[in-house]
């Protein structure tokens, strides 16, 4: 297994991403190796600096950084020696077999939709992440950004989507489906969430429980899956960031908000592509990219993306 990783993408890098890689060596097994994609020079030079061996990687080189304020679509397509367009090329081409950045995420998703291409079938890829619950498991909540705005066929997909996702990532056996709305009766929401509640509650392919609220969110009482468009997932995680914050900031010690903080999570996986693909934040220092990389890992171990082609 060899795992790609963007060297120079976010806001700490290369310094931080290699930190992150350097750690997550201690994690791999014989055989899982990680990519560094990005300029040859500044990752020599660090590694010289740090008197760090550069030895236990694959260095493929990059000429050029698509930065974090640059418009996606034009920096993709310009800058074809770019770290995430190399990445991308990489993957698709069977050199890797996953690819993980926290640089430009709109570049990360032109290069996810126009190189390695939406599995034939699926409306649109999701964002999708694992929130900590306070029972000590996980729950999936998708999308997380990628769709601000979803029809009811949409949601409905998403809910296969996350299914796998548990299933098959979180070894959750036969996961529950919950729809995120404002009450549990049937009527309640708008009108895509009441028209999506119907599509779902008669659908074999799923097991749905219904309507949840935001408040057992993160109980882990009602549901494996929690579905939602991307307007509302990406406000969900942003306030599970804030409270942690706020967490810390108080010197309070939980470990239920502990799991909270952004670094655990490493990053969010797009489901719905033909290839491994993990997002990181653009802040991540190193513990955030070990856990992205090893995030990678576990996605190209599911073996997600071949079932997801064959369920769809």
């Amino acid at each position: 297994m060899k795992i790609g990783l963007d060297v120079m993408g976010g806001d700490y890098a290369p310094g931080a991403i290699l930190e992150g890689a350097f750690d997550a060596l201690g994690f791999l097994l014989p055989g899982e190796k990680i990519i560094l994609i990005g300029d040859e020079k500044a990752i020599r030079d660090w590694a010289h600096r740090e008197d760090m061996d550069l030895s236990q990687f694959d260095l493929v080189p990059s000429t050029e950084v698509i930065e974090m304020a640059e418009h996606p679509a034009r920096a993709f397509s310009q800058k074809k020696d770019s770290s995430i367009a190399v990445g991308f090329r990489l993957l698709k081409e069977g050199s890797i077999q996953g690819f993980a950045s926290a640089g430009n995420t709109g570049a990360m998703l032109i290069g996810a939709s126009y190189s390695v291409n939406v599995v034939p079938g699926v409306f649109r890829p999701a964002l999708v992440i694992a929130i900590p619950t306070s029972d000590g498991g996980k729950s999936v909540l998708l999308d997380v950004g990628l769709n601000p705005d979803c029809k009811p066929d949409v949601l409905l997909q998403y809910a296969k989507l996350g299914s796998l996702y548990a299933k098959y990532v979180l070894e959750i056996d036969n996961p529950t489906v919950g729809l995120l709305n404002i009450g549990e009766e049937e009527t309640k929401g708008s009108v895509v969430v009441r028209a999506a509640y119907e599509l779902m509650k008669d659908n074999p392919a799923i097991n749905f429980v219904g309507n949840i609220e935001g408040n057992v969110l993160f109980t882990g009482e009602m549901t494996d899956v929690v579905v939602c468009d991307g307007f509302v997932g990406n406000t969900i995680i942003k306030q599970g960031e804030a409270f942690y914050t706020i967490y810390k900031e108080r010197n309070l010690k939980d470990e239920f908000f502990e799991r909270l903080n952004f670094e655990s999570f490493g990053g969010t996986p797009i489901i719905g592509i033909n290839a491994n693909v993990v997002i990181g934040h653009g802040i991540s220092r190193r513990k955030a990219v070990m856990n992205m990389i090893l995030q990678t890992r576990d996605v190209i171990n599911a073996d997600l993306t071949k079932k997801i082609i064959e369920e769809i």
